[in-house]
């Protein structure tokens, strides 16, 4: 319930957003062509107001909940928040270039963009059962629009309704758990249900499926194997600014549902849904790595990679220790960058009429462009977990978290799964500096996408010596 003004003054920037949403998508009517720059300038203007909304009451130690207990603000969900911000503008200066040579720059791309930010800030901050299943249901009902934006592409009509009939199967498994857990408990207030899960006696047999359907949906989210079928098809038939949003801001917020859920409301079911975590994975860390080698499109082996990389993530949540979740939130935020950085060189290598999507494309690069092949191998190295960049960094402290709760043999199976999965990494390195290049396309990116690619690839160097401070922030998070 809303008693008073100073209920809504967290939410501030959840209220901002969404009026700016609704004005630009008015606006998005009344704008031609010729000026569609200026819902592109309007959209990051909301993405920089709200995180200097975000950031003036920004408290990493303390935690506000209002309205009944159904939104929470609290120091994870800030900083997290923070970087969807930070990933989402990044992904409009790289998709403003690809939607004008593809013809695609529509108004619709931000407004969706933004209610599907929207839709994370309202996850992410869930302190109830259905303040976080409505933030789940906008952030990826926009996300399914998204997919299918280039109305013309068959394929990407195909994987719009691949990602919908599956995402609206995943959402129901989540909703049925969810229905349960509020029939075993009488309250959808996680903090309620951990307490009245600590205190009751209740069948083991329910509680059992309520925890398997909810991890399912976190699974689904996250992209974990087996309910991993979605993302090579969404991310290789989706237009690459599009990818480049659903590689990078979602899954942020996937791992905030998982933290909201798991670590607040089934807290006292930790040994279970440890369990679940751990096996998969397991099978993301096989199954998402020996996929990839075997891909010569770029995306659909970024997909892969996708899928390797959230098993390392689950390796943090399963540990169930506040090292643990800040190890998590950590390779999360890096990862973030990491994949933007690579989406983002498939479009800046684009141009009318070509997409540089195939591993051959790269071909040669480092003859005809050098830096941009630095920043490529910067990329790929940090992905593949090289020190001394900050990719390495993350896989360490993930692994020092599975290793102190006592799964050794998973790290030990992590450890050799990412040398697997550096075969992969080091193919489009060698491709770029050791193969003769096929064509001597001129790279036409604009000034912008060149300096944000410049940023993406020196922050995977440069931010190795603030690791300290961010991971600081991450670990503030959880005391």
């Amino acid at each position: 319930m809303i008693h008073s003004w100073n209920d809504l003054l967290p939410m501030l920037p959840e209220i901002f957003l969404l009026g700016m949403t609704s004005l630009i998508l008015i606006a998005g009517l009344y704008i031609d062509e010729k000026r569609r720059g200026l819902v592109h300038f309007l959209a990051t203007l909301a993405l920089v107001f709200t995180a200097i909304l975000t950031l003036r009451d920004f408290n990493v130690g303390e935690r506000v909940s209002v309205a009944g207990g159904m939104y929470i603000r609290d120091g994870m969900g800030d900083v997290l928040k923070l970087f969807v911000y930070l990933s989402t503008a990044i992904v409009f200066v790289y998709a403003k270039f690809f939607l004008r040579t593809s013809k695609l720059f529509v108004s619709e791309f931000y407004t969706l963009a933004l209610f599907s930010v929207l839709g994370m800030c309202i996850l992410i901050s869930g302190g109830n059962l259905l303040t976080v299943y409505l933030g789940l249901e906008l952030m990826a009902l926009s996300g399914y629009a998204m997919v299918a934006l280039d109305r013309d592409s068959p394929v990407a009509a195909e994987s719009a309704m691949k990602y919908f009939v599956l995402g609206a199967l995943a959402s129901g498994l989540l909703l049925y758990g969810m229905s349960m857990l509020y029939g075993l408990t009488g309250s959808l207030d996680l903090t309620e249900i951990a307490t009245r899960l600590a205190a009751g006696d209740h069948p083991r047999v329910v509680l059992s499926f309520a925890v398997v359907f909810i991890v399912v949906g976190i699974g689904f989210k996250l992209g974990a194997v087996p309910f991993h079928m979605w993302i090579p098809d969404v991310y290789q038939g989706a237009p690459t600014g599009v990818t480049l949003f659903l590689a990078a801001a979602p899954k942020l917020a996937g791992v905030g549902m998982a933290f909201r859920l798991l670590t607040e409301g089934l807290a006292p079911l930790v040994h279970d849904w440890s369990q679940m975590l751990g096996f998969l994975a397991l099978m993301s860390l096989v199954v998402g790595n020996l996929a990839a080698i075997a891909q010569t499109n770029l995306k659909r082996m970024l997909a892969y990679s996708t899928i390797s990389h959230v098993g390392f993530v689950l390796l943090g949540i399963m540990s169930g220790t506040d090292a643990g979740m800040a190890s998590a939130m950590f390779y999360a935020i890096t990862y973030a960058l990491m994949t933007t950085g690579a989406f983002g060189m498939i479009i800046a290598l684009s141009h009318a009429g070509f997409e540089a999507e195939r591993i051959e494309d790269f071909k040669g690069l480092n003859q005809r462009h050098p830096w941009f092949a630095f920043l490529m191998l910067l990329i790929m190295a940090s992905l593949a977990g090289f020190p001394p960049l900050v990719g390495f960094f993350s896989k360490l402290y993930v692994l020092q978290a599975a290793i102190n709760a006592g799964w050794l043999w998973l790290a030990v199976i992590a450890v050799v799964m990412a040398v697997i999965g550096a075969f992969y990494y080091l193919r489009v390195i060698k491709v770029m500096y050791f193969d003769e290049p096929e064509h001597e396309h001129a790279i036409t990116a604009p000034g912008d996408v060149r300096l944000i690619l410049a940023a993406n690839g020196l922050l995977q160097l440069g931010l190795t010596f603030f690791v300290g401070s961010l991971t600081a922030i991450c670990y503030a998070a959880w005391q």
